[in-house]
This record gives C-alpha cells, structure tokens and sequence, in this order.
C-alpha cells in the first residue's frame, strides 16, 4: 500500500482536486492507497481569525463564514455532476450549520480555549476530506471516507495534542485490514482524545497524519504532495539558483523541516524513521518531476544539502556576574518559559557561565520578558543579574547535512563568507553531531545570506554583481553598451555574473529587481518613476543583494555626497566623479575608512587618466614600499586635445566648442580650461602617494584672461573666448616661435602641486603627447634617475566607461 498525503494548495480549487484524482488513479493502477488532505488552501487560516473575531464579539467573524462556506460550495459545483450535487450540498451544509454554531457559542461567551479552536479548525479537513472523496466517486474510482478521528487517539493537550500509538496504532491496523476499497481517503490534522473531544496535531499536522497510517500499516512509501518539486537547497523564493535535492536522510530532513523547509512537518518523519519507509516530496502540479526521496542514508555526498532559515526571531540575553558558578540558572529559565508553551530555538551559553542567549519567535519577546524578569527579580534587584536584553528583526539561518564533522573548514567557510559580505552574526549554535551550524543574523540580511551561501556551497562559484548605475550620459551609455557586449564572456570565463538592477538619468529612474533588460532599456527608463536620490537609496538599501555597487558616472557634487550612505550599507562605489576624492582631505580620509570598516571597496581608477591604470599603479609602488618623491604630468585629455588642435587654421573657441562636441570636454567646458579639473586629478594623485593636501594649496597659473574668469553664464564665457581672440593667438605664436608645443601640465615635488599651460620642447616626453592622450611620469625612490611612465588615451566617454568596467570586474575577481 501507497500513503500520498496532499497539502492546502493540491486541493485550494476544484482544477486542483482534478488533478489530485489524476494522481490517484496513476498510483491505485498498481496498489492500494490511502489519500490524507488537509483543509482546502487558505481555510485554516480563515477558520482561525473567524475564531479570533467571534471570541472579540466582533461580527466579522460571519463574513469569514460565509467566505468558507461559498469556497466550498463553489468547488462542490465545480467538481460533481448537477444531478448528484444535492446531497453533497446538503451534506456540507450541515457540517457549516455545526460551525456557525461553535462560532456563535464562541461569540456568546466571548472565549475560545484551545479545545474550542481544536473544534472549529478540525472543520477545514472534515469539508476537504468529503468533497475530494465524493469527487473521487464520479471519477470511476473505488473509493471510502474515513474519518482520522476514529483511528488516531491523542492526550488532551488541544491544539498541539500528543499520538497515543498503542491505540492509534491497533485502530489503523484493524480498519485496514477489513478494508475491500481501492482508495482511502482520510482528513489530515485531525484527531480525538480517549474522551471523543476533538483534538488536533499542531499546524501542519496533515503530514503527521500521513505518517502514521503509512507506520502503523507499514506501506511501502509515502508521498507527501505539495506546491514544490521537493525540499531545496534553499528557499527559491530567496534564491533563484536553489534546486530541488534528490535524496537526503531522515535527520537531515528533520533538521530542515525545523529550520523552515516548510514543505514536511517536523514530525513527520519520527513515525517512518523507525521503520525506515521512504518518504518523496512530490509536485501537484508537475507530476513528472523527480521531487526529493527521504531515506535513512542519503546517496547525495555533497556534506551540505541545504540551507534554511526562520524569519522573526527575538534573541534574549540572560546575563550577570551572579550566574558563574551557580547551578539551576539554566533550569529556572528554560522552565520559566516552558510554562508559557514559548518555544525555543536556539541556545547558546559563553563557557564562563556569565550568560545564556536563546532565540524564540518575535511574537512571545514580550510574554517571555515578563516571565524571565518575575522568575529572575530577585537577582536583578541584587544586581546579581541584568534586566533581559531583548533584540528583536532577526532571524536564523543553518547549514544542514549529516556528514559535516567528517569535512573540515566547513564552519570557517560559513562565517567568512557571512562575514565578506558584511552579514553580521549575532549568536551561534552547534552541536557535536554537526548536523546543523546555527547563526542568528539581521533580519534585513536574510536574503543576502541565503544567497551568499548557497552560492558558496552549491553553486560554480559564480559571483554575482548588482550593478545600481547613476547617470546614463555619455560615459553612462558607453558602460551599459560594454556590459551588455561582455555579459556573456564574463559568465563563461570569470565566472562572474554582471546585473544592472537599477539605471538613472536626470529625471528618471528605472529598477528591476531581476536585472534591466540591457538591449531596451531607454524607452523604460524614459516612461520610469521621477528620479529622488532618496528614494533611490532606500530601494538600495531595502533590496539589500550580495555584492551591491553604485557607479557613479556623473560630475554631481550632491551625488559625490551620497557615497558614504552607501559605503555604510556595505555597498562598493565605483566613480568616475572626481568631487570626493578632491573634497576636504578629512572626508577623502572617511571614504577610505569607511571602505575598510564595511568592506565595500570604494574604486575611483577613471578619477585620473580614464581607462590608464594610473591610481593603480600607484597603489601598488605603495603597497611594495616605495617612496613617490615627484610627478610630472599631463592629466586632461580634453586640454591636450584643445592644444593639440589650435593652431592658425583654428580659432581657439572654434577648437573648444569641437571638443564639446566630441565628448573631450565636460558639459561645462570651464572646469577643463579653468585648470579646476587638473588641479583635482595630481591632488588624487598627491593624496594616493601619502601626502595630505588641500584643493585650495595648489597653484594654479590659468592661461585665461580675465574677462574669461570672470565671466558668469556658460554663453558669456565662450563669447570671450571669441572676443579674446587675440589672447589666445598670441600664446601660440610665442610657443611656435620657440619650436615648442603647448600642454598644460600638472606637477607635485616636495610635497607642493601646481599646474598652468607650458611650453613643451622637443627633447621632452610630453612633446609628442598627441590627440587627446594622458602621460604620467612617476619619479620614486625606485624609479630616480628613469621615471615609470604611464601614457595613452586620457579622455572620451569610451575609455572612462572601460576604466569603470575595469573597477566593477575587479570587485568580482577579488
């Protein structure tokens, strides 16, 4: 004989139930079977708060009712033929008269103990178990009703009552054994006391129900139906990448079902284990699906099969200098709370006695505070012992698998991966079988930490990279169009897996939890939510992804002033911004402290030089030990590229509106020819070589005249440009006149930095300097007579966008 057990959702409607029965009829081709439903999807739930209303005198509760009654009357029409629907009808009208009643006493009385709930929830799968049966009927299948309640005897401990399996047992075995039928079907959850009260065996106890009858008439299997193709690795609706797990162990499944694999009832598998029947975790509505077989010893050899989590955990602390030494602490609380039915989840005590951490739902903090307090305050008037600590929005997460203490590092692998992507831990608990590893975290991490997990376990160590991109200008444009052309090699060959979640323009801005689409994504963004930086930050913050980075590819005081928001919340920056890195030298000094405190790189490589790996060559002459002692420069592309092109064929404010146009210059071509924006790239520099400087100390020797510094909109500075035609001219010539070329040069000696246009010779390095290229000389203690140079295109909304590329693949190799 077959036990198949189907849960809330394979049988919530009447297209459901059909295909329940499909089910049925495949598995009675071949042997008996006993079918075990519970109450129809969602009616447990409105049986409870129709309790709930009616124990508050609240009229409501009738509205429940009548819900209830019409889901069963519509499934009842839906699933038997006209002619014989009226005795069903009538026969489940009277099973609803029998509950309004219990609810109207309720109601009357204004109380409902947990004998009275026990009452009014058994009615869920008392309705279910009738109609699947009497559908069954009209499907051509030899079918019985059997009410559970007549095989399985429990204590009086309603709502949560204990098997009594010496008499459940001969009952089981008795009505089986008579049984002519094909198919039996039975209500799951539902039971009565050796008195004949109704009792129940706790939520979810269908499965239990199951349990028992495949123990008791030793049945081949059992098959535990539900809305899943088996237990995963982990929940899928956390993590996209779980899976279904083929085959695990009984204890592995119990600690699972424990830590919220809500798919199996804990105690469910105690019955088959000692029998060690198999248990499969099938799908209702993908039959074919292989699901999870639950044996006594897995075939799986990976030591871990899955990881699970509670959400809404409380941790309570329990501490004083008065507990050392002293026997009865740990007694007096666990039955302190015991006497309040508050379940505990995890515990975890410091070796020194000094105190006890336990974890228990969210929902019993308050009751548990009070119990503990009262048990303990006398000690906590003596000062022997602190009030209760109570930390609630937490939640426990757990490696499970049989085979852990026989692997090792696997403990230190959790936690620094935990800890690498700044998930805190709170607490941990482990017991010498290592069947599970135990840790309380954040609340708001839980996804982060599933996901970073199951990733390190169970994945191809692909490392995934939310990329939250601000400003899709021209160097925007030019990243998205390159992570777009990469995604793939990227995958195939780094192994890492590159998602825009989020995109910005100046008035717009477009999320997609999943990743944008990055073949279409203008029109979206175009017809997307009015852009608020604030907003922006907390769907960051709230979405909460493993290895977030924002990308900057704006010239945006105020949003080089979100960077350390960010940083906080562990989320990498990468910027092609210069403003904070040139800021004051306290809050430069505070992105980089923040970037180690959190772990959230803070890269800024495009700062100087686009795409050259000048900063980090930088990094590394440091790293080694060397000494910068000077550096010689040309840092804007966008100036070279104006000197290079000025000449007496062109006017200097014709050769600047043409690197405007090509994208050399920024939307405000001032901050180019002002020196502001050379000055703010060798203070990065000088800065990065150790030495603390201000934006305001260096010297700046502008080329401008005056009416060009002084000029106050952006259509009256290019027009002095024209009027100072003669200005300008005069520069040229001069440099001409002497064979040399013009370059704006920036330089740091001996702790000093100035910058001003130059006349180059030819016997220098910058002389040939052409197009729009960057040159860095870098003079150290290493490199004193012949400096490191670092030369090539400097500017152009193509090689920044690279230089940004080349930040982002860093973070996903390190």
């Amino acid at each position: 004989m077959k036990v198949l057990k189907f849960g809330g959702s394979s049988v919530a409607s009447s297209e459901n139930i059909n295909k329940v029965i499909t089910i049925v009829k495949e598995s009675a081709n071949s042997t008996n079977v006993a079918v075990v439903v519970s109450a129809l999807g969602g009616v447990t739930d409105l049986l409870l708060e129709a309790g709930n209303l009616a124990c508050k005198s609240n009229e409501l509760y009738k509205n429940r009712l009548k819900t209830i009654e019409e889901r069963h009357l519509q499934v009842v029409r839906e699933l038997i033929p006209v002619n014989n629907q009226s005795s069903v009808l009538g026969s489940i009208k009277k099973k609803l008269n029998k509950l309004e009643s219990t609810l109207e006493g309720v109601f009357l009385i204004n109380e409902l103990s947990h004998k009275t709930s026990d009452k009014i929830v058994s009615f869920g799968e008392l309705l279910s178990s009738f109609i699947v049966a009497e559908a069954m009927k009209y499907s051509n299948l030899d079918v019985i009703l059997k009410n559970s309640q007549e095989l399985i005897v429990t204590n009086e401990n309603f709502s949560n009552a204990s098997v009594k399996f010496e008499k459940t047992s001969s009952n089981i075995k008795d009505f089986f054994s008579q049984n002519k039928h094909q198919v039996v079907v039975l209500p799951g959850f539902v039971a009565l006391t050796e008195k004949g009260e109704v009792s129940t065996l706790g939520r979810g106890g269908s499965d239990y129900t199951a349990a028992i009858i495949t123990s008791a008439t030793n049945s081949s299997i059992l098959e535990i139906w539900t809305d899943v193709s088996g237990m995963y690795t982990a929940n899928p609706k956390f993590v996209r990448q779980a899976f279904p797990i083929k085959n695990i162990s009984y204890q592995e499944a119990m600690e699972l079902s424990h830590f919220g694999a809500k798919v199996l009832y804990p105690p469910t598998i105690q019955p088959v284990l000692e029998k060690e029947i198999p248990i499969v975790i099938k799908n209702t509505f993908n039959s074919k699906a292989e699901g999870t077989l639950i044996t006594k010893v897995s075939s799986n050899k990976n030591p871990i099969k899955g990881i699970s989590h509670i959400e809404n955990m409380a941790l309570i602390t329990l501490e004083g200098s008065g507990m050392v030494g002293i026997p009865g602490f740990s007694k007096r609380l666990f039955e302190s709370l015991s006497q309040q039915r508050i379940n505990v989840s995890l515990i975890t005590q410091a070796s020194s006695e000094h105190s006890i951490c336990i974890a228990i739902d969210t929902s019993d903090a308050e009751k548990a505070t009070l119990v503990i307090n009262t048990e303990f305050s006398y000690e906590i008037e003596q000062h022997k012992v602190e009030p209760l600590l109570v930390e609630k929005n937490n939640a426990i997460i757990a490696l499970v698998g049989d085979n852990m203490k026989s692997h090792q590092g696997i403990s230190g692998k959790m936690f620094s991966t935990l800890g690498k992507n700044n998930v805190n831990i709170r607490a941990i608990a482990q017991g010498a079988s290592e069947k599970n590893i135990s840790a309380v975290i954040a609340h708001k991490d839980i996804k982060k930490a599933l996901n970073t997990l199951h990733s390190a376990f169970f994945e191809d160590q692909t490392k995934q990279l939310n990329l939250f991109v601000v400003g899709v200008g021209n160097v925007g444009s030019k990243l998205v169009q390159q992570i777009k052309n990469q995604q793939q090699y990227l995958l195939e060959n780094l192994k890492i897996q590159v998602r825009v979640i989020a995109l910005t323009n100046s008035k717009k801005m477009l999320f997609n939890e999943d990743g944008i689409d990055l073949e279409n994504w203008n029109v979206p963004l175009e017809n997307a939510e009015n852009l608020n930086m604030d907003l922006f930050h907390a769907k960051v913050t709230e979405l909460n992804y493993r290895n977030s980075i924002f990308v900057d590819n704006t010239a945006n005081e105020r949003i080089s002033g979100l960077y350390a928001n960010y940083l906080k919340e562990s989320v990498a920056v990468v910027t092609c911004n210069k403003i904070a890195c040139s800021s004051n030298y306290s809050n430069y000094l505070n992105l980089k402290s923040l970037a180690r405190e959190y772990n959230a790189p803070f890269l800024f490589e495009t700062n100087v030089g686009a795409g050259l790996p000048i900063i980090d060559t930088l990094k590394n002459l440091i790293a080694s030990g060397d000494k910068v002692t000077k550096i010689q420069s040309v840092l804007s592309g966008s100036l070279n590229f104006i000197f290079n092109n000025f000449n007496e064929n062109n006017s200097f404010h014709e050769v600047v509106q043409k690197a405007g146009i090509e994208g050399y210059t920024e939307p405000d071509p001032r901050i180019d020819l002002s020196g502001v924006d050379v000055m703010r790239k060798i203070l990065i520099l000088a800065r990065e070589s150790g030495t603390k400087l201000e934006l305001d100390a260096i010297e700046n020797d502008s080329f401008l005249p005056q009416s060009s510094l002084e000029a106050v909109s952006l259509a009256d500075f290019m027009e002095t440009l024209n009027v100072e035609a003669t200005h300008f001219n005069k520069i040229y010539q001069n440099a001409s006149m002497n064979n040399c070329r013009l370059k704006y040069v920036a330089e740091f000696d001996n702790g000093k930095a100035k910058v001003g246009l130059k006349e180059i010779t030819s016997d220098h390095p910058f002389y040939n300097l052409e197009g729009s290229d960057n040159i860095v000389l870098f003079f150290t203690e290493r490199y004193s007579q012949q400096p490191l140079i670092i030369k090539g295109a400097g500017a152009g909304a193509d090689v920044t966008a690279s230089g940004l590329f080349a930040d982002i693949i860093r973070i996903g190799n390190n």
